[in-house]
């Protein structure tokens, strides 16, 4: 089973703001198709990480998804995603779906994109709440993917 992750960073009203999925490879037929199964699970998922972070202080939670899926390119097969998710003080969303556990290379990674989050916000001309078009947040997304996940 290879593993498979899918990182977005998710606004105060539900929006997704940055989305990236890991391992990064040209099989963009494929990767269509499961990122909306992947944006639907991130999505569902949004209420329990809501639950979670209202009754637990801690920003780093983690979570077990079960879905069975019935679609057009698959018939009937069972998927089980691994949840994990960060929540900034301010209340934007980090959820990693993910195939295989990676415990601390996910806490790693949240730490770093977290850290990249903050320089970004601090931007001037960065609006809060708007979707993430920087090149270099970008790169350095796919460099923390690369070496913490």
């Amino acid at each position: 089973m290879s593993k498979e992750f899918y990182f977005v960073i998710v606004g105060r009203n539900d929006q997704p703001l940055y989305e990236i999925e890991f391992p990064i490879s040209d099989k963009n037929r494929k990767r269509d198709d499961n990122r909306h199964l992947n944006q639907f699970i991130a999505h569902a998922a949004l209420d329990v990480i809501d639950e979670h972070s209202l009754i637990n202080n801690q920003m780093y939670l983690k979570f077990f998804c079960s879905l069975i899926i019935q679609a057009l390119w698959v018939v009937d097969k069972f998927n089980e995603w691994f949840v994990s998710a960060f929540v900034t003080a301010s209340r934007i969303r980090f959820v990693m779906l993910h195939t295989a556990k990676n415990d601390e290379g996910i806490r790693l990674f949240f730490q770093e994109m977290y850290e990249t989050y903050i320089k970004l916000s601090m931007n001037p001309f960065y609006a809060a709440d708007s979707p993430i078009q920087s090149t270099s947040f970008d790169q350095k997304a796919t460099l923390y993917g690369r070496n913490n996940v």
